[in-house]
């Protein structure tokens, strides 16, 4: 009789008898640095996104009602501010910085383009 052999084992199978290596702390530090990096950018760039489509809401409000004009521009700019705080959470750094200051940037446009223009 002959002997049947079983077919070699797949590469990307999981073989019990050889099990993965152990991860390197510094290739998983790595991992996290990047996968944190790419939240952040996320999260500002759906934040941005928030506040200019709130701006815009803004715009689209009739001339009469300035007061919900001003609450809309305001709301994306607390938006904008928390995703500053957020991102710098995320990082692990200090919410406190100069980076808060760039929520007054959507008030000025926003004033700009929807009250003076």
């Amino acid at each position: 009789m002959s002997q049947q052999s079983s077919p070699p084992r797949r590469r990307h199978l999981m073989d019990p008898s050889a099990p993965r290596k152990a991860a390197d702390p510094k290739d998983l530090e790595r991992l996290h640095t990047v996968q944190r990096r790419v939240v952040s950018a996320l999260i500002i760039t759906t934040l941005i996104h928030l506040t200019v489509g709130l701006i815009l809401a803004a715009d689209a409000v009739s001339d009469d009602r300035l007061d919900a004009q001003l609450a809309l521009i305001l709301l994306g700019a607390a938006f904008h501010v928390l995703g500053i705080a957020a991102v710098r959470a995320i990082n692990r750094t200090s919410l406190m910085t100069w980076w808060m200051l760039t929520g007054l940037i959507p008030v000025a446009a926003g004033v700009w383009w929807v009250i003076l223009r």
